[in-house]
């Protein structure tokens, strides 16, 4: 498996997942558009996309950071063309970007609820949409959404529903697109996490520094990504993956290298299926609520 010489258009990618995924490709070599909104230092959030462009360079690839709102069009554009200009095409296109508030219907006010839906499910949409014409071109092109299982449990709407709609909003454009553009040969999924993922918004939004140690780290979603860049689009395409099932049917066993801390009980995420428990003989028997 190799990504060497294939470029990756990625949201968000100036820290967390975004950023993971792309230095994973990098590693062999591949080209990344960085698409974030980071372009200086902030007081609570770590990176930019000119200190992304420097690690992924350093491990091999080739960067161009772009600023980058994926609410507006014209600016998601222009970096699409500057990409194409640089590298000249896209392989695979990466919707990371994303908002999170997770409040009832009434303490949700209608600013923060247009936040989540157009950073998700709109910037999702529109940064798919400008990548498809060169997607079309490319030899095994790959659309993945961070998005999750499409679950219809009313567990997951209650006590967040503008949230949830917003990120199912991700998952939709999944469903849709790999159907509308299969005999394109466009591969569409979606990938999620069982587990919380050590980023700024565990820190930040949901669990500080104590939810931080019950997570696994941002490496476990870049290996996912990255074995499913590397399957045949025609054949890969329309699947909602959570990240420790499908790297088990790809062969990985140690799942205890990606905790952050061995001690602790691991954070489940939200979203992920009754009907879809962990790998054989992976240990999440200590599982416990956030």
């Amino acid at each position: 498996m190799s990504l060497q010489g294939k470029t990756l258009f990625v949201t968000g990618a100036s820290r967390g997942i975004g950023l993971a995924i792309a230095l994973r490709a990098a590693h062999d070599g591949a080209n990344v558009a960085i698409a974030a909104k980071t372009a200086e230092p902030h007081p609570k959030l770590e990176g930019t996309i000119y200190t992304a462009a420097q690690e992924i360079e350093a491990a091999g690839g080739q960067a161009l950071p772009l600023i980058v709102d994926v609410r507006d069009e014209a600016s998601v554009q222009a970096a699409v063309d500057a990409t194409v200009e640089r590298f000249g095409g896209i392989d695979i296109c990466v919707n990371n970007a994303s908002a999170i508030q997770l409040t009832g219907t009434l303490q949700t006010d209608m600013k923060r609820y247009d936040l989540m839906h157009s950073i998700n499910t709109r910037g999702t949409y529109l940064t798919s949409k400008l990548c498809i014409p060169h997607l079309k071109r490319a030899a095994n092109p790959h659309v993945l959404n961070l998005s999750p299982p499409l679950d219809m449990n009313p567990k997951w709407f209650g006590p967040h529903v503008a949230y949830t709609m917003a990120k199912y909003g991700m998952s939709l454009c999944v469903l849709g697109m790999a159907e509308e553009f299969k005999a394109d040969g466009i591969a569409f999924n979606a990938l999620w996490p069982r587990t919380g993922i050590a980023t700024a918004a565990i820190r930040n939004a949901l669990a500080g520094d104590e939810g931080m140690r019950r997570c696994r780290s941002v490496e476990i979603m870049a290996d996912a990504a990255y074995a499913i860049f590397n399957k045949p689009a025609r054949e890969f395409t329309g699947n909602f993956l959570i990240d420790d099932s499908f790297l088990y049917a790809e062969g990985e066993r140690d799942f205890d290298r990606y905790r952050v801390d061995p001690t602790q009980p691991l954070m489940p995420d939200f979203f992920v299926p009754a009907d879809q428990p962990p790998p054989p003989g992976v240990k999440l028997d200590a599982l416990t609520p956030a």
